[in-house]
């Protein structure tokens, strides 16, 4: 009996900075997720590419070149998450339009209608984030701070510590992907527990904020929070 030869993966990195590119800041992270996706599900990565270049821009040669040495072996193109591909929804789509083949390591189940919907919620959310920071700078313009190094100087006069502050923005912005979602699960399966929409989230590939499965907790609380569907047409 023949064993079945190894899924092929072709491994896509991005830093958004040239600063984040030499340091490692980031790629580190994403590497990582790789190995751990490998070390659970298998296969052998046969190429990687790496890039600098902001998930904004469409012009991106080493994605090109990874997506067809991809295409080429036959392989899968490996990504550590969603963002690192892209957060624009115009280039997540042309790519299952163009039927090309990409896993995330850290969402490995998820299926293409909710790649769909988080791209739509990521695009929105970069740009968010950009009308914030512009709207920071401009404040801390006003109070005559020097805007020569913007994140240091906005650093230096908060009283929230750096990584609290990257932690609670990253808390909340994974809580409005998944409210959002499950708004859309509400809608459109026409579920009315929380034990039947954590099912479907867990089977949809998605999981909690640190990684696990969703609970019937879990859905429970994010519902009380009040930021998704009106509490009252679902049976908690």
């Amino acid at each position: 009996m023949n064993t079945p030869a190894p899924q092929r993966y072709v491994a896509y990195y991005r830093v958004s900075t040239m600063k984040q590119g030499q340091s490692g800041l980031g790629l580190e992270a994403q590497e990582k997720a790789v190995q751990e996706f490998l070390s659970h599900y298998g296969g052998d990565v046969i190429a990687e590419f790496k890039e600098v270049e902001s998930g904004k821009r469409d012009d991106r040669p080493e994605f090109t070149k990874a997506a067809e040495y991809a295409e080429l072996a036959n392989a899968t193109l490996l990504v550590a998450k969603l963002d690192r591909l892209s957060r624009d929804l115009h280039f997540i789509t042309n790519l299952q339009k163009k039927r090309i083949p990409f896993k995330l390591a850290d969402m490995p189940e998820i299926d293409n209608l909710t790649i769909h919907i988080l791209a739509a919620m990521a695009e929105h959310e970069a740009r968010m984030i950009s009308q914030r920071t512009k709207a920071a700078l401009q404040v801390a313009k006003k109070r005559g701070v020097q805007l020569g190094n913007p994140i240091l100087h906005l650093q230096r006069n908060t009283d929230v510590a750096p990584a609290t502050a990257v932690r609670t923005e990253s808390q909340r912005l994974w809580r409005s992907k998944v409210t959002r979602i499950i708004d859309f699960i509400v809608s459109e399966e026409g579920v009315t527990t929380c034990n039947a929409i954590a099912a479907l989230l867990n089977a949809r590939g998605l999981t909690t904020y640190r990684g696990m499965a969703f609970s019937i907790a879990t859905v429970s609380r994010l519902l009380r929070q009040g930021k998704t569907a009106d509490p009252l047409k679902i049976d908690l």
